[in-house]
């Protein structure tokens, strides 16, 4: 057993790069109900329901004659829960003879609004900026696959933080293949015109990490100086994904922006990694070990305290950054990336811009199966320092900021000028924000 933080959406996208083993379908059955029953951290948890569950899905399990047969009895029974971060991780693909490689990606990202899918971001160094796509395109088709048929299955009265989940994981599964190849993808443009597009797939970009048997992820952490409508000065830090490897970027940047009127910390799209990190990242803005939250297992409680970073990169002494703090989330900011931004918030260390993040915020551990595929599941509960529980509800933001397609065709970033206008009014208002 290891624990890790969760990162169920972005590993939906990894290549089945896990070692298999043989189809096992009693066993494996077996092994999941179990790890659930001893591990779940609800000490409310209720067993009597968790056996009747096992007794009608098992016989089911014993008689799947495929990997994804028995993989969709598995989710079936997860799903019963009603919470994120239970789920199965594929060592094989589902059917005999049945080749998966989502390794590669087009470039550019998308949000559901409405129900219509629309481009957020285009990668600079992808195969869409080269093929011409900008931000607030609408994606129409997907290899001939019309966008209504893709979101067909996603109900109209899915709560809207849920079905953009669901919308951006079926939208990235099927625009991602083998590196080299092309995705053809209908959008209707600017000028509302409907343009047909033959993009290349390209490698993921970043630094390569793995941890145990989960599937490798690419880190990858910018920094920019931006102004301020009054003309401050605001370093701007975002990354990917919550691992090790961001500590060593994240440390130079914030040398360099130390001396700027405020720091911006973009986690829009970041689904979360390893929660432990967010401790150490916090101590770049608190002076105290102050409590961002809890986890809360079925017998104690583990509290998430800031390390005050009193070092630089350089072994010199320095004190945590005094000035207004920004986090910028959406619907796909994720898990630690959750509990970082909801713990600052509680403690009044820094303002949230954006939208209301996925609510999928419970820390999991991984366990290989008999089959050879892995299963994540939660092992605690989490609240912010002041209580507030983030499963199911999300981080709300401090200056909520609409998501439009009019703001994207027209090359604006209104979640980011939001919180650069803010550092504004801070700084006019000459308030030490530690």
């Amino acid at each position: 057993m290891k624990r890790a933080g969760a990162l169920l959406l972005a590993l939906l996208i990894g290549s089945a790069v896990l070692s298999a083993e043989t189809f096992k379908g009693a066993e494996t059955f077996d092994a999941v109900w179990k790890i659930v029953r001893d591990t779940h951290f609800d000490p409310a948890f209720d067993v009597a329901t968790w056996d009747r569950v096992g007794t009608e899905l098992r016989p089911k399990a014993i008689a799947a004659t495929t990997p994804g047969e028995l993989r969709g009895i598995l989710r079936d029974m997860l799903g019963r829960l009603g919470l994120s971060h239970f789920a199965v991780l594929p060592a094989t693909p589902d059917r005999p003879g049945e080749h998966v490689n989502l390794s590669a990606q087009p470039g550019f990202d998308v949000r559901l609004m409405g129900r219509q899918l629309v481009v957020t971001t285009v990668d600079p160094d992808g195969g869409a900026a080269a093929a011409g796509v900008h931000p607030g395109w609408i994606v129409q088709s997907i290899g001939g696959t019309p966008v209504t048929t893709l979101l067909a299955g996603i109900a109209d009265s899915t709560p809207p933080r849920i079905a953009q989940i669901e919308a951006w994981r079926l939208t990235v599964t099927s625009l991602r293949g083998p590196s080299d190849t092309t995705a053809d993808v209908s959008f209707i443009d600017g000028s509302d015109a409907t343009v047909t597009k033959s993009i290349e797939r390209k490698a993921e970009r970043g630094e390569p990490v793995t941890v145990g048997s989960l599937p490798t992820m690419f880190v990858r952490v910018s920094s920019s100086m931006a102004s301020t409508p009054g003309g401050r000065k605001a370093g701007v830090i975002a990354f990917n994904v919550w691992m090790t490897a961001v500590d060593r970027d994240f440390q130079k940047a914030m040398d360099r922006f130390r001396s700027t009127d405020g720091i911006v910390i973009d986690l829009r799209g970041n689904p979360g990694g390893l929660a432990g990190m967010i401790m150490g990242l916090s101590g770049h803005f608190l002076a105290e070990r102050a409590t961002l939250g809890v986890m809360k297992t079925r017998e104690q409680e583990l509290r998430f305290n800031a390390n005050p970073r009193l070092v630089n990169a350089a072994g010199e002494r320095v004190e945590p950054f005094k000035g207004p703090v920004a986090i910028l989330v959406d619907g796909m900011t994720g898990s630690a990336s959750e509990c970082f931004a909801g713990g600052m918030q509680s403690l009044g260390r820094a303002r949230v811009f954006g939208q209301t993040t996925m609510g999928q915020a419970l820390p999991a551990l991984f366990d290989r199966l008999p089959n050879g595929d892995v299963l994540i599941h939660a092992w605690a509960d989490f609240v912010t320092g002041t209580g507030v529980r983030i499963e199911g509800r999300g981080v709300i933001p401090d200056e909520p900021v609409d998501l439009t397609r009019k703001a994207l065709l027209s090359g604006r970033d209104a979640t980011l000028d939001g919180a650069l206008a803010w550092i504004d009014r801070v700084g006019k208002e000459g308030r030490n924000l530690q």
